[in-house]
């Protein structure tokens, strides 16, 4: 039971009055209006004694904690010190508060240090995917500055390849630069009514030749024929469906088909990326979205991409108010999955 500093006292100062009064009644000629008198006298000055003695106290530690506090941040603090001098148990209610806060505090430290792992781990990503282009074309252009530029073939062979190095590195940059903006909110998204069967046959056309190189079949399936009227950003969902097909078209398998799907809720529409691959092992279903993160290093190098495709499509999905899903079977395929709002 919590008791306030008054009843407390008046409890003391009871205690104390009754002693008095029952230690007299053994002293020989005291009489009742004399035991009466110094019941109340003695009640009314251990209170107000007692009481005081009480708030001196509770103020006087408050104040040293609040020093205390004071040397953190106390704004981090939600109560007054008037509430906690008011509280009929001033200590635990402050006990409590800094318990809170130093909960939060730890919270926040741990966040910390996961974000400077992560922040390591992505120098490292970075530094070894720049280092790998740019080693590339700085061979084949000293090996032309040494003397092989006079040979017409190895000439136009090396210039080839160092070109193509850049243009690997050209592409990273991008979309470091994509991700980052979207990452940090630069890149505003603008909504309008979007057609998003059109942009799927758009994407379609502009993947066609990697298709036919895989020999791979691109398909729509929806339940209603003609337009299909959501809420988007144009140019950035269509950057989300051309990595979604693009990544199916290159780890699928050859001569397998691709096909995006629309079906219709009642506000929303799910749009789905499906191929019938090899399929992704569940221990990297968690992580295929984080940056640089590849599930066979040796293939995805040989087939191209960044490594930064998923992680776009998740952070443009977010600014979408969407999320993006993925089921996998080995050897049945994949098929990533998110909703867009109806067009009004």
């Amino acid at each position: 039971m919590s008791l306030s500093p008054r009843i407390a006292a008046f409890l003391l100062a009871g205690l104390i009055s009754a002693l008095t009064v029952v230690f007299l009644t053994f002293v020989e000629g005291v009489t009742r209006s004399m035991l009466f008198v110094v019941a109340i006298s003695s009640l009314i000055v251990s209170f107000f004694l007692i009481l005081y003695a009480i708030e001196i106290l509770v103020y006087r530690e408050v104040n040293k904690l609040y020093k205390t506090i004071h040397k953190l941040r106390i704004k981090d603090f939600t109560i007054s010190r008037t509430t906690i001098v008011k509280n009929s148990n001033p200590f635990k209610k402050l006990n409590d508060e800094i318990f809170v806060y130093v909960a939060r505090k730890q919270k926040e430290i741990e966040e910390l240090r996961r974000l400077e792992q992560f922040r390591r781990e992505f120098l490292a990503d970075v530094s070894h995917e720049l280092k790998t282009p740019i080693f590339a074309a700085q061979g084949f252009v000293h090996t032309l500055i040494d003397g092989a530029i006079d040979d017409e073939k190895v000439r136009d062979k090396f210039l080839a390849k160092a070109a193509k190095s850049l243009d690997g590195l050209d592409a990273l940059v991008k979309d470091l630069v994509a991700l980052s903006q979207l990452e940090t909110g630069e890149v505003k998204m603008h909504f309008e009514p979007v057609d998003i069967y059109q942009i799927t046959l758009e994407v379609f056309e502009q993947l066609e030749n990697n298709a036919l190189a895989r020999q791979a079949s691109l398909k729509i399936k929806s339940d209603q024929p003609g337009g299909i009227l959501v809420k988007a950003d144009p140019q950035r969902i269509t950057q989300v469906l051309t990595n979604l097909i693009e990544n199916a078209i290159k780890y699928g398998n050859n001569g397998g088909k691709v096909v995006v799907s629309f079906e219709e809720e009642k506000k929303q529409y799910i749009i789905q990326v499906r191929d019938n691959g090899p399929g992704i092992p569940p221990e990297h279903l968690n992580r295929i979205f984080e940056r640089f993160y590849r599930v066979d290093k040796s293939r995805s190098k040989e087939r191209g991409g960044t490594g930064l495709g998923l992680a776009i499509v998740k952070h443009i999905l977010n600014a979408h108010k969407s999320k993006i899903t993925v089921m996998s079977k080995p050897d049945k395929g994949t098929v990533f999955s998110f909703k867009l709002d109806k067009a009004d």
